[in-house]
Formats: C-alpha cells, structure tokens, sequence
C-alpha cells in the first residue's frame, strides 16, 4: 500500500462482494487517450435488494436506509446512501449514467473514446466532459483515485488488474476498502480469458443493474419501453439476408491506413448496433484471424483478397464525416490497392461506431448505420422522448 493506507473508506458506501482475480494478460500494452490504437487501455446467481422494486428471490429496503445490488464478479454490494460522485470504466456505462439523469463521471478509463459528440444527434442533450479526467495516463495510478474520491467506481475490477501491467488484488482491496467499492462487469466485448469463469450482462441488463445503484430504476423501465419500441422499428428496416451487403469491420491505423486490426463481429455492447442491423460479416468465412485473439493486423493487400462490399472502420470517431472523407477516404481512393476495393470503388467507406455504447449512443449509431448500409430515412427513436426520461419527464 502507499502513504494513503491510513485513510478510512468512506462511510456513505460499504462494498461486501469478492473479487475474482486473474493473472496477467500477456502481450497486452497500454495506449494513449486517441484512436490511434484499438488497445483498450486503453454462471453468477444474483441476488438485488432494491427500493424501487421487488423481483422474484429478491427483497427491497426502505427508502432511507441501506440497500444492495449485486453483480457479478463484484458480488453484493451494500449501500448505506445513494453514490452521489462516481466514476465509469468507460463510454459504455458513462452513457448509461447519462440516461439515468446523473452528472457525468469524474472519470473514465480513456477521455478520448468517450465520444459525447453522439449526443449532438438529439436535440436538448448535451454532455461536457472537459472537466473529466483520463484513468489510464500512461499507467493507472491509486493516488489519482484518492484524488478522485468517488463514491462508487463503475468497472470490473478483473479489468484493473488484466489490462495492463500494474494492478494487483491488494490494489483492489485498497481501492474498495480506503476510497469506495467496484461495481462493474467488463461488457463491451466478450473475448478476454480472464472472464470466461463468470457470466457477461447484455446492455440493458448492465443498464438495469446501475439503475438500482443509483435508485433511479423507474428511468431504466422508461428506458427499457424505449429500447423494445427501437428494436421492433430496426426489425421492421432489416433487408432479408440475401440483400445485405457485406462488410468487413477492422480498426485502421492513422488517417493513412495500410495497417488494419481486423474485428469479427461477436458478442458485447461494442457490437450491439451490427448485430440488430444483422450486419453480414465479410472477414467471418475468412482464415483472417479476429484481433481479440490474435493481436494481429492485416495489410491493403489481405483485405483486397477478402474485398467486401463495404469497409466499416472503427478508430475514427473523434472525426466528423467530412474530416473522415478529407483524411482517410481521400487516401484510400489514392492509393494503388485500397483504390481497387470494391467498397472503395462504389464510395461505400464509413466510420464503424465506438467500441463503447450505452443505451442512448447505441440508439444513435443504430440510426446512423442503419441508414448508410441500408438507405433508412426512418427516425428509429424518438429522441424527445430519449430527453424526456433523462429528465425525468415520464
């Protein structure tokens, strides 16, 4: 432990789960805050106590007095109040706090991927994130979450201690017992070994589960009639497989990308918008090797033998459509090879989505695929409604 072992955890919250730990992740390394890199670092029974509801097997508490939520690999968490500062893993769950009405987190793994830019897609929504602060700075430090003092960390603890060299199970223990509990499962994809021994929450049941954290799970019921209504209008614009282009989604690297990190379209939030949109994965019947396994890339000259209809790059969000045309098309048309891809050819290139997508940012890159693939001018959402509930207007 460091200096800062003295302090006493907060009272406001007291964390009582287990921690699952796990070795090392090897041949992971850590990146910088962009997207020049996809590097992230950039069968549980649950038991809910809350004060909003009662489900089978689970009891509810007073209004005032202690309640928990349990996740896994966290186990039950009990709560003497509700956490009032908090801070999120990632884009993922900082999003699912913006739907439930809170202030943003003080911090998340990486600023850079979390791309409050989607919000611009719905009238009366903003989100500032100037004043959030980067977890992972060219490694995590523990002062930084004393500085931080949060009451509530919203990440998988296995996360910490798997993605990069640093963080071990009593840098864990210190951070849950000196400053405040871990809540969190690691969702956006579903490949790390180190998660096959307990289970994987889908968005809105990750969703649901935070909404009991912070007592505010009539917005998530809101929500969740919001998302079935969404689901049956993306259902209803879904070409039947034989007219669906296919796409090869794969993380360029620089606004010159010869070097592709190529992503098979699998499970996890990250992947959620594609698989509604029943994407057909071009790299799927392919020997090229997913890069969650393999950490491996591929070059112009691979991805012209699979050539797919269309190129879904992820690693440039932070553009907006035009910058992503005046930088990264503009050289793949120029180029020798990229400038024979058949989606090159018939200017059908674009942004793949973020990684990370909460409840409201995968309504908004939903829509945005939905039209570039298959032609959608149909509003899949109602984004008045998507305020609404934000504000507790429901």
């Amino acid at each position: 432990m460091n200096g800062n072992e003295g302090r006493t955890r907060r009272t406001i919250i007291k964390g009582t789960g287990a921690v699952l730990g796990g070795g090392l992740l090897a041949g992971c390394t850590s990146g910088g805050d962009s997207e020049s890199s996809p590097s992230e670092t950039t069968g549980t029974t649950e038991g809910t106590t809350s004060s909003e509801s009662t489900i089978a097997g689970e009891s509810t508490t007073t209004a005032d007095g202690p309640y928990s939520v349990s996740m896994a690999p966290v186990g039950e968490v009990e709560f003497e109040s509700v956490p009032k500062k908090w801070v999120a893993n990632n884009g993922s769950w900082a999003d699912m706090g913006i739907a439930l009405g809170l202030e943003p987190p003080k911090a998340v793994w990486l600023t850079g991927r979390y791309h409050t830019q989607y919000y611009d897609a719905i009238d009366g929504l903003s989100v500032d994130k100037s004043d959030m602060v980067s977890l992972y700075q060219d490694g995590v430090s523990k002062e930084l979450f004393y500085q931080l003092d949060a009451d509530v960390h919203v990440m998988d603890p296995n996360f910490l201690m798997n993605r990069f060299k640093g963080w071990k199970q009593e840098d864990v223990d210190e951070l849950t017992q000196n400053i405040a509990p871990l809540f969190g499962n690691c969702i956006y994809a579903q490949h790390y070994t180190w998660h096959d021994s307990y289970r994987y929450y889908t968005l809105m049941e990750g969703f649901e589960k935070l909404s009991k954290v912070f007592k505010r799970h009539d917005r998530y019921e809101a929500f969740a009639d919001l998302h079935a209504d969404f689901q049956s209008n993306v259902s209803g614009v879904v070409p039947k497989k034989s007219e669906r282009p296919s796409a090869a989604v794969v993380w360029g690297v620089g606004d010159e990308p010869t070097k592709y990190y190529p992503y098979i379209i699998g499970k996890g939030t990250g992947f959620k918008h594609l698989n509604d949109l029943g994407v057909s994965d071009a790299l799927a019947k392919t020997n090229v090797k997913d890069f969650h396994g393999s950490r491996g890339a591929i070059d112009l000259e691979t991805l012209l033998k699979v050539d797919p209809e269309v190129l879904l790059l992820r690693g440039y969000e932070d553009k907006t459509r035009k910058q992503f045309e005046n930088t990264v098309i503009d050289f793949l048309e120029n180029d020798n090879t990229a400038s024979k891809l058949t989606a090159v050819e018939n200017g059908d290139v674009y942004r793949a989505g973020g990684l990370y997508q909460g409840p409201i940012t995968n309504l908004v890159l939903t829509q945005r695929t939905a039209k570039l693939l298959y032609g959608v001018e149909k509003q899949l959402y109602d984004g008045q409604r998507v305020v609404d509930i934000v504000n507790g207007d429901f």
